[in-house]
């Protein structure tokens, strides 16, 4: 299998410092997260190299071969399986777990046998392949799950599957004298079989993932499989605030429509909306259901500068290693380290950018809200980049990354909003500083 060397041009690094980038920035980016899967991919088909005895190693060997054949015949299936965020993340937990590191449970070198599968599906090219069955019941029909990413699960029973892949057909899946049909067209459902839905509008598709155990790292509050209902509720949400990017902030629609590739539902909070996404799982984010359009719209591009900044943390470090201090941030109730911090100020640069443009196009109670929210991400934003350039732990092109930050924050800072909506986001930031030291003790200055 192909790996290229990566590094970041700097026209790609000023333009990202910015606090945008572009689709172009975000395939540079994209391209290295896919050699990063790449070379792990590679890591766990040498984890056993030398034993050869276990069916583990004899999984893991086969898959990375037929794998291989699915790249000649076709490149493109093989590179969404490649750079699919639960096959990045389960192969960094299978190296973890060999090398005695924590790491997610199940997380077995043999699963390289299903993701090869899934890319042989994908590509049409015939194939047989035995692959593990996962112990954990989710279906409640087998004893077991064969999990192939990016298409679905399928109930078994046995330790051990069998894949069958036909060309231009429906491919089976046989374990204890059972045979499970994969439909031609995947995506959906059929018995004993659970298909990855896709969701589509305009120019965004993206998968709702609400079934791989690698689908969002360590997150604690993954739903389970959306009903029909819930599913249905989703992608309304989902496309309304496709609809209001698409058609006001064209920019950053583009960037979204590049980064994220899957979503994974979270079990909703009492704290309200909730969402995370993860360096491990370049493309995927996890959010509760979103209340409305607008929260929606906002945390897409919320995580997708989360995610901009973790890739290009994977080819350039920008911050040395945790010190142990920690900072206040005005969007969080806990100190964070420089990592965090820096982060979130880059996160909330999207977020101002949301709101800058959002102003000019709501009226009423939503233009007072978007004013608002800009002036005070703007300023928190800025507020946290000075802690930045002061706190010591920024290597030097980190430093010139927080320079690019500042130049766009301080263009900000000297465009006009209502008198009203400069004095609530005002009284909005005292009010969050407040909380934080009442919990956590004076700012250091």
């Amino acid at each position: 299998m192909k790996v290229d060397d990566y590094r970041i041009q700097q026209q790609t690094f000023e333009a990202l410092a910015s606090g945008a980038g572009g689709p172009d920035a975000v395939r540079e980016l994209a391209g290295a997260e896919r050699c990063k899967h790449a070379l792990l991919l590679w890591g766990v088909r040498t984890l056993d190299e030398g034993s050869g005895v276990t069916s583990g190693a004899r999984m893991a060997r086969t898959g990375y071969e037929l794998l291989t054949k699915v790249q000649r015949h076709d490149p493109a299936s093989a590179a969404a399986i490649i750079r699919y965020p639960a096959v990045g993340a389960w192969a960094l937990h299978a190296i973890r777990a060999s090398r005695g590191r924590m790491a997610m449970p199940g997380a077995r070198p043999g699963q390289l046998s299903a993701v090869a599968a899934a890319a042989a599906i994908r590509a049409g090219l015939p194939a047989e392949i035995e692959v593990p069955v996962s112990t954990t019941a989710g279906m409640g029909e087998g004893d077991g799950l064969v999990v192939l990413p990016s298409l679905g699960v399928a109930s078994v029973s046995g330790t051990t599957a069998t894949v069958r892949v036909v060309a231009d057909g429906d491919s089976t899946i046989e374990s204890g004298g059972r045979s499970i049909r994969v439909p031609a067209s995947p995506r959906q459902d059929a018995p004993g079989w659970r298909a990855v839905r896709r969701f589509r509008a305009g120019s965004l598709e993206l998968l709702i993932d609400d079934l791989d155990p690698f689908r969002m790292p360590a997150m604690p509050n993954v739903a389970p499989r959306l009903t029909g209902a819930q599913f249905r509720a989703w992608i309304a949400t989902l496309h309304e605030a496709w609809v209001l990017l698409e058609h006001h902030h064209g920019a950053a629609a583009a960037e979204v429509a590049e980064t994220i590739t899957a979503v994974t539902p979270l079990v909703a909070q009492d704290e309200g909306h909730a969402s995370s996404s993860s360096p491990e799982a370049f493309g995927a984010i996890a959010m509760s259901e979103p209340p409305d359009p607008y929260e929606c719209a906002v945390t897409l591009i919320h995580e997708t500068q989360h995610l901009k900044l973790s890739a290009l943390s994977d080819i350039v470090a920008l911050t040395f290693p945790d010190s142990g201090l920690r900072f206040y941030a005005p969007w969080r109730p806990d100190p964070r380290p420089v990592s965090g911090l820096l982060q979130g100020a880059y996160a909330h640069l999207g977020v101002g950018r949301f709101w800058r443009q959002q102003r000019h196009v709501a009226s009423d109670a939503l233009g007072l809200r978007a004013h608002i929210e800009f002036a005070r991400w703007r300023a928190g934003a800025a507020l946290v980049a000075k802690t930045l350039r002061s706190s010591g732990q920024l290597t030097q092109a980190g430093s010139d990354f927080v320079a690019g930050m500042v130049r766009t924050l301080d263009r900000w800072l000297e465009e006009r909003v209502p008198a009203e909506a400069q004095v609530r986001a005002d009284h909005e930031a005292a009010m969050h500083l407040a909380r934080w030291e009442q919990a956590n003790g004076p700012v250091q200055a």
